[in-house]
């Protein structure tokens, strides 16, 4: 075998057993990151998992807690009633308050954003409960502005709290002159003092759009009565 033959075999060895070393080393690498890439995967989807077990564990927590101070008011009204006597028993004002604000201490935040849900799913007499603590309790709160007011005296005068009604209204036009919601306001309070007795009242608020508001929706509304207003009141 002469020398050049053997220079070359040398090198050919050399060269396979470079190429598949490198083939083994690329091969690794790449497991290698696909492995990294699976375990992060993995890692970030138990993170989002981890938020959501949090997320449910803070409200069950939340419902918990109310539960506890709803029994313990519960407890320590039945220690103190000289007569032992059954839940059924307790008066029909106390089941008929739905805030129980001296038991939660709501936020005004809280009432009004429950006072508007409750409205909007038509749910009046609840609604109107939590309106009505809201202007009751956080008259200058921020948030009880001219459409919180409208919002109250709505759901009062659906719920058939005409007083309620009247004063969250009166209030709303009273401190809010200028506001989009002031006819409204005259509107309904107009029908909450016919529905209360007031009829010479409400005959006046009528009367007073049938000359300043004829093209409006209110008149619309306060025309259907006109009839019946002017045989009762102006014949």
């Amino acid at each position: 075998m002469t020398k050049t033959v053997f220079t070359w075999m040398l090198l050919s060895a050399a060269w396979v057993v470079g190429a598949w070393n490198w083939g083994r080393f690329d091969w690794s690498l790449e497991k290698k990151v696909s492995q990294t890439w699976g375990y992060e995967k993995a890692s970030l989807q138990l993170a989002a998992e981890n938020r959501v077990l949090k997320a449910k564990m803070a409200d069950l927590e939340h419902k918990l807690g109310m539960l506890e101070t709803e029994k313990s008011a519960l407890a320590a009204q039945v220690k103190n009633n000289t007569q032992a006597r059954s839940i059924a028993s307790v008066p029909k004002s106390k089941e008929e308050d739905m805030v129980n604000y001296d038991v939660y201490r709501w936020t005004p935040e809280k009432l009004l954003a429950i006072g508007e849900k409750e409205l909007h799913f038509k749910n009046y007499a609840k609604s109107a409960q939590y309106y009505n603590e809201l202007v009751k309790r956080f008259p200058e709160h921020k948030i009880v502005n001219d459409k919180t007011l409208f919002g109250a005296g709505i759901a009062a005068y659906e719920a058939k709290q005409h007083d309620w009604a009247i004063q969250h209204l009166s209030t709303l036009m009273e401190k809010y002159p200028k506001s989009g919601f002031y006819r409204g306001a005259k509107l309904w309070t107009a029908l909450s003092q016919y529905n209360t007795g007031n009829h010479r009242k409400f005959a006046s608020t009528v009367e007073e759009f049938r000359l300043k508001y004829r093209n409006t929706d209110e008149w619309k509304i306060l025309s259907k009565y006109y009839e019946d207003i002017n045989y009762k009141f102006k014949k």
